[in-house]
C-alpha cells in the first residue's frame, strides 16, 4: 500500500511556484496578489482562509483578507466583490463559503469576474472545463488530478466510481476524469444517495473518490483488492480520548480501507494540502492573463 502523501506533494508544488515567483520579482515583474473575502467568525472557514494567507507568504505573493460582518447585507457583500473586480492589482479572489443564511450565495458567485475566479465556480469556468477549454479549475478537483499524475497512477480505460454530486467536487472530477487529458480517459460513474447497490458498483471500482460527506461511510467490503482510494472528506468526530475532544475523520474507514488499497490518500494530509497548493497554481495562471 502507497500513501498519497498530499502534504509532501503540496509542498513540493509550493516550492515550484516559489521559484517561479523569484524569477518573476528578479526580472521586474507584477507578484501575484490573491485576495480572500470571509464573512462571519465560522471558525473552520478562519481557519481555512488563514492557511491560505500562510500558503502565500510562503511561495512569496502577496495577499489581501477582507474579513466582513456576520451581518453585512447582501448588497454590501456584492459592492465589495466589485471593488475586486476593478481592482488591477488583485489577480485573483475567493469569496469563502458557506455565507450566512440571508445571502444568496449563487448570485455573489455569479458577480466574481471569472478572470479573477480562482476557485473555478462561476459558470463561465464550469462551461469551459466541460468543453475542456483553457480555464481556472476547481481547487480540490484540480488537486485530485495532479495527486494521481505526479504519483504516476494509471487512470486510462480504468473503472472510476466517484461518491457525491457536489458542484464542488463530485461532478467537476467526475467530468475531468473522463477527458483526454493525463490523468484521464476513464470510464466514469457518478454514485450518491439514491444509487441502488452502491456496494456493487464500487467493488467494480479500479479507483474510488469519496467526496460525500459522511464520515467512515466507505468500508472495506464495499471494495476490491489494489483499488486506488481518494478521500476528499474530512468530518470532525467527537471522540474522548482525543485531546481535543474530536478526531478528523474521512469518507472512508481508512484503517480497515486501507488493508485492501494499492493507494490511498489518509485525512488529514491528503486531499486538503493539494486544494491550497492548485488554488495558488491558478493565482499564479491568473497574474499572467490578467
Amino acid at each position: 500500500m502507497v500513501l498519497l502523501d498530499g502534504k509532501k506533494t503540496a509542498n513540493d508544488i509550493k516550492d515550484e511556484i516559489t521559484l517561479e515567483v523569484a524569477s518573476i520579482r528578479k526580472n521586474g515583474g507584477k507578484i501575484p496578489h490573491l485576495a480572500a473575502i470571509i464573512v462571519g467568525s465560522d471558525g473552520a472557514s478562519q481557519t481555512y482562509v488563514a492557511s491560505k494567507v500562510k500558503a502565500c507568504e510562503r511561495v512569496g505573493f502577496n495577499s489581501t483578507l477582507i474579513d466582513l460582518p456576520e451581518d453585512i447585507t447582501e448588497e454590501q457583500l456584492l459592492h465589495e466583490i466589485e471593488i475586486l473586480n476593478n481592482d488591477t492589482d488583485i489577480d485573483g479572489f475567493i469569496v469563502q463559503l458557506p455565507l450566512p443564511k440571508h445571502i444568496d450565495e449563487q448570485k455573489v458567485l455569479m458577480l466574481v469576474n471569472p478572470n479573477k475566479d480562482v476557485d473555478g465556480f462561476h459558470p463561465t469556468n464550469v462551461g469551459r472545463m466541460t468543453l475542456d477549454l483553457p480555464c481556472y479549475l476547481p481547487a480540490t478537483p484540480y488537486g485530485i488530478m495532479e495527486l494521481l499524475e505526479r504519483y504516476k497512477i494509471e487512470t486510462s480505460g480504468k473503472n472510476v466510481v466517484v461518491l457525491g454530486r457536489s458542484h464542488i467536487v463530485g461532478r467537476p472530477i467526475s467530468i475531468l476524469m473522463s477527458q483526454k487529458r493525463k490523468a484521464g480517459n476513464a470510464t466514469v460513474t457518478l454514485a450518491h444517495s439514491r444509487t441502488q447497490n452502491l456496494a456493487e458498483v464500487t467493488k467494480n471500482a479500479d479507483i474510488i473518490i469519496a467526496a460525500i460527506g459522511i464520515p467512515d461511510f466507505l468500508k472495506a467490503n464495499m471494495v476490491k483488492k489494489g483499488v486506488t482510494i481518494i478521500d476528499v472528506g474530512i468530518t470532525r468526530v467527537k471522540d474522548a480520548s482525543k485531546k481535543r475532544g474530536y478526531r478528523l475523520a474521512g469518507d472512508v474507514d481508512f484503517e480497515q480501507v486501507h488493508k485492501k488499497a494499492a493507494f490511498i490518500t489518509p485525512v488529514p494530509g491528503g486531499v486538503g494540502p493539494m486544494t491550497i497548493a492548485m488554488l495558488l497554481k491558478n493565482t499564479l495562471l491568473a497574474s499572467k492573463h490578467n
